[in-house]
Order: C-alpha cells, then structure tokens, then sequence
C-alpha cells in the first residue's frame, strides 16, 4: 500500500482537531507522507467537500485519502472504505466520497470499517476523523489489506451525492452553482468546453440569468482582465466556467448559494 494519505476535513485551523490526526497517523505509520487537501470546508457542507475532493484529485498521488465532513451524528450513519483505481478513500458513507470515487474511475470494492482492533480506544462518537479514519487510514499504509476493515458493501448500497446539473440548448448552456470558494468566486457546473460548443469564447459577452435576474458578465481569461469591483465571468483552474468580482465577492453580490440555477447564453454583439 503507499504511503501517502492525504486530508481533507472542515475541522477548521483555530483548534487541535487536524494536528491529532497528523499524531496518530505518524505514531502507527511513521513513514506516512501526509498531504493535507484542505480543512476550511464550510462545516458539514458535504458538496464543497466532494467538489473540492474531487478537483484536487488529479493532482494528488494515489494513494488513502481520507475526508470527513459530516453534518450528521456519527452513531447516525457507517463509516466506509471504498477502492477506487488505486486509491482507497475514507469517510463517512453520506455522499462526501462519491464524487472522487466517480473520478478515479468508479467504486471497485468497499467495506465497512467496524474492525475495532484498528481503532483508537476509547472511540469518541464526535472524532471519527481522529479515533477511526485516521488510525484505519494508517494501518493501511502499513501494510492492512482494505478487506481487514470490515464486511464488504455492495456499491449500489453506497450513498451518493446527486450529480451536478449541466444542460446545453440551442443557444444557452444551464446549470447550478458547484461551490463558492474563500474569495467569493462562484463555480458552476458548466464547463469551458460547454460554452465552446455554443460557439462562446473568451472576449465574449455572457447574459447570466438566475430566476427573473439577469446580468451581463464578460468572458475573459481571469478576473484582472477587468477594472477592480467589475463582474467578470472565467474558466478555473479545474475548467469550469466561474464568476468572480476583481477584488470583491460575487457570491455575495449576486446572492447565489450552492445549488442556485444558473443559465449562460452570449449576448448578441458582445
């Protein structure tokens, strides 16, 4: 198994919560290399968490990937250990995992972790990301085979996260908001190469509707090709279509929450 485990929590950076899982991963693995995806998701917003997850991703070398963003009380819900390619992810079965495992290729095996040996003792009902997801974590990277977990769970048993919507017309391309990041930039589900397919290019004009509002965004390939406080629509780092306000917060200007429907189209002569 490798030995890279990497982290992502909404355990926030003001407490201890992410160093005492670094500790007990260290203390049963001390060759494990630990990559932390990130520890600020919004508490128990599982969409930011999968999205993240599964943006990250591709840059991140396989291996256990643990994530525990959980809203619910842990006695509420299974904990879960699910290979995908060559990775193995970790968490609670309540959707967080899905969008990851989809893009390592689609669930091959999974289990569900109860092999109490493997965890710390006492188990905290509110830590699991300390007591059980970060030692399981660990003792595969030394050696534990992920059938040690626990009873396999068929996958269509799995929770999934509903995928975010996307839609192409004839002229518009429809979708939602995926996430909002710590700049207020809002990502939605429609991709660069959806709005090339409607023939919309950078130095274009976008109508951005949202319900009975409507506002002119211009396409252009980052936020500082406009004035500061200006509204401007571009394709991120993950190659989808995002809007932003240079140096302001569009999610806040424009009121839209994750799930918000959103529609692009290119304003004629813009």
């Amino acid at each position: 198994m490798t030995s890279v485990i990497t982290l992502l929590t909404d355990y926030g950076l003001e407490d201890g919560f992410v160093a005492s899982c670094h500790g007990v991963i260290v203390g049963i693995a001390p060759q494990a290399r630990i990559i932390d995806v990130c520890h600020l998701v919004p508490a128990g917003d599982i969409r930011r968490g999968a999205a993240i997850l599964a943006q990250t991703l591709p840059y991140l070398p396989a291996g256990v990937h643990i994530a525990a963003v959980d809203p619910a009380a842990a006695c509420t819900r299974r904990s879960v250990a699910v290979e995908a390619g060559q990775r193995v992810f970790i968490g609670p079965d309540n959707g967080l995992l899905s969008w990851a495992v989809l893009a390592s290729g689609g669930a091959r095996a999974a289990y569900e972790i109860t092999n109490e040996e493997l965890f710390l003792a006492p188990v905290s009902p509110t830590f699991h990301g300390r007591d059980i997801y970060a030692p399981v974590a660990a003792h595969l990277c030394a050696g534990r085979k992920p059938a040690d977990l626990g009873p396999e769970v068929a996958l269509d048993r799995l929770l999934q996260l509903p995928a975010p919507t996307a839609r192409l017309g004839q002229d518009t391309a429809e979708g939602e908001v995926l996430s909002l990041d710590r700049y207020g930039n809002v990502q939605l589900s429609v991709t660069a190469g959806d709005l090339a397919s409607l023939g919309i290019r950078v130095g274009d004009t976008l109508a951005v509707s949202m319900g009975r509002r409507q506002v002119t965004v211009p396409f252009r390939d980052t936020y500082a090709a406009v004035p500061p406080g200006t509204l401007v629509a571009f394709t991120d780092s993950a190659g989808m279509v995002s809007v932003a306000v240079n140096s302001g917060d569009a999610a806040q200007r424009l009121g839209l929450p994750p799930g918000a429907h959103v529609r692009l189209g290119r304003v004629a002569g813009g």
